[in-house]
């Protein structure tokens, strides 16, 4: 679905808005600054407020600025709200909901592992949904993106995740992977309208789905306390990033080469994680990071050849 330039001149703006494999890498590159973000937030903001909050923040820059754009494509929109109303709840809330959950129970090689797993059921789903092919080369770029994930999770040694076994958090990340699934295959289905426009009509969306979960934790929780300063600056790059310019940048990217292809950008998130863990958490370098971005770039290359020829 196209959609109309933000501006009518080839300005640097414009050019970014038209780069899909541009646009995915900084999508890519601001989630997985969410997942360290994630790690400075644990102790200075409770994670279902962290969840609220982005999304009301988001909703509160959006709406005023795309507000024009709603009201002329609301026709089409009223019709499809329960659709709309089930792809934010499950895409945006109870994904990121699920994620902070699965943190408590279990360790980040095995949610490396199992987010990487999201373009899987994008594929799945996306045949199964909308009947669209996985070719054979479209599935040796996903298994190559996937060793790559693997590698990252296990510090270079694939064997290791024989001996992983699945707990409570796992299975929360393994659901939390088919709900972003099921959003990212229901873009392609969105109304005939800017998907800047129909962004900021989830946002308000998944803040009014996460108030029941803020709500519920800050009762239920006995070790609940007031986010603190380093917790709100958490929560704006948060809001900023990779709840508003990455979801932007996603729908767009979608719009360019489609659900399948785009999601197997989303191996990028473990590997951008990992070198963000080396200049924000000191974490070392090792060869097999070379390795798993080699083979995730590769992974996303065959894809993207294989999807040009389709």
């Amino acid at each position: 679905m196209s959609e109309t330039p933000i501006s009518g001149r080839s300005t640097p703006a414009a050019r970014l808005y038209d780069a899909p494999m541009l646009l995915l890498t900084l999508t890519t590159l601001f989630w997985a600054g969410n997942a360290v973000a994630s790690r400075l937030a644990v102790g200075e903001m409770p994670p279902m407020l962290l969840v609220l909050v982005r999304w009301v923040l988001v909703s509160g820059v959006l709406l005023p600025l795309f507000w024009g754009e709603i009201r002329a494509h609301w026709h089409l929109v009223r019709p499809r709200l329960p659709m709309l109303a089930a792809m934010s709840a499950l895409g945006f809330t109870g994904f990121n909901a699920l994620f902070y959950l699965a943190a408590y129970t279990t360790t980040a090689v095995n949610i490396g592992i199992l987010q990487g797993s999201i373009p899987i059921f994008v594929l799945v789903m996306a045949f199964l949904v909308q009947g669209s092919r996985i070719t054979r080369v479209q599935a040796l770029g996903v298994a190559l993106t996937l060793l790559g994930v693997v590698m990252v999770a296990t510090k270079g040694s694939p064997h290791r995740i024989l001996g992983i076994d699945l707990n409570w958090g796992d299975l929360l990340m393994v659901v939390a992977c088919a709900l972003y699934a099921f959003y990212t295959i229901g873009i392609s289905r969105r109304p005939a309208m800017p998907g800047r426009a129909f962004f900021a009509i989830l946002c308000p969306i998944a803040a009014i789905a996460a108030v029941p979960l803020a709500a519920a934790e800050a009762v239920f929780d006995p070790d609940w306390e007031w986010p603190s300063a380093e917790g709100w600056l958490v929560t704006l790059y948060v809001a900023i990033f990779p709840s508003c310019l990455a979801q932007l940048f996603f729908l767009r990217g979608v719009d360019l080469i489609g659900p399948g292809r785009a999601g197997v950008f989303v191996n990028l998130v473990p590997v951008f994680a990992a070198l963000l863990g080396v200049l924000i958490l000191g974490e070392p370098f090792a060869t097999y990071h070379a390795i798993a971005l080699a083979l995730v770039l590769g992974g996303i290359w065959l894809a993207q050849r294989m999807g040009r020829r389709a």
